[in-house]
């Protein structure tokens, strides 16, 4: 199966996108870090540029209005066949559509929604724009992970939404569900608890390649933003969580297969 045909199975996780208030620093600050370079996206909710590496496209990046005092967080969007019938079942499964569906121009159609713990994220029926075209390089997305409370509850929403394949690890100290389409592992669920975060509450986190984590980590302080977990190894690779200076937050990962 491509690469392409993949991207466009319903379920699989196939575009991030961050909302700003500073398009331009933000496009300084990733353009910097990962080696992007931009050009305009569709322009229906406003401001949006394209990251893109070698000419293919990465991820997008819009600007907020300066009187939306949303979270700023990368959200993680979900391929679908059909926004709106996906749409209509988020909402009888529990959770709710907040914008959409609607177009984007030629590039498909989209919706973004919150599952029944309250982490954000979005629906993309593609069109032309397929989503993420680049994989396993210096600045690409490699993985997408539900940081929860618990799983039990939220895991049903999403298996009842995509038909995934769920494999759980689940015990007194340990609460992790990864999500399979036809085989492939393709997101997880973690439940973290009391641990959970306060000021990000459930959340999707996209994990991004890079081809040095100690590097890239110090790379992230000097352009502004901070480390949040240092570079450590982990079954994955050596990984940190960090954040970009609007406080966006992110994990940037040497893979262990790398």
């Amino acid at each position: 199966m491509t690469e392409a045909a993949i991207r466009r199975t319903p379920g699989t996780p196939c575009w991030v996108s961050l909302m700003v208030h500073g398009l331009a620093a933000t496009e300084e600050f990733y353009g910097a870090l990962f080696g992007w370079e931009f050009q305009p996206g569709p322009q229906q909710l406003g401001p949006y540029v394209r990251g893109l590496l070698d000419g293919k496209e990465i991820a997008g990046i819009g600007q907020l209005p300066p009187d939306r005092q949303l979270p700023i967080a990368w959200m993680t969007y979900l391929a679908t066949d059909d926004a709106d019938l996906t749409a209509e079942s988020i909402r009888s499964c529990g959770g709710t559509v907040g914008v959409g569906p609607l177009d984007a121009a030629e590039a498909g159609r989209m919706a973004i929604a919150a599952d029944p713990s309250g982490a954000v994220f979005g629906i993309w029926q593609a069109a032309a724009h397929i989503g993420t075209a680049v994989a396993g390089a210096h600045g690409t997305p490699i993985w997408n992970e539900l940081i929860t409370r618990e799983t039990s509850t939220v895991g049903k929403f999403y298996e009842a939404l995509f038909a995934y394949d769920v494999e759980s690890v689940v015990s007194p100290d340990f609460d992790f569900l990864t999500l399979r389409l036809e085989g492939r592992p393709v997101a997880s669920l973690h439940g973290v608890g009391r641990s959970l975060s306060r000021d990000l509450g459930s959340h999707w986190m996209t994990y991004f390649e890079v081809d040095d984590a100690d590097a890239a980590a110090g790379l992230v302080t000097e352009l502004g933003g901070r480390v949040i977990t240092p570079p450590h190894e982990s079954e994955y690779g050596r990984l940190a969580t960090v954040a970009d200076p609007e406080g966006a937050v992110f994990t940037i990962v040497r893979s262990a297969t790398r």
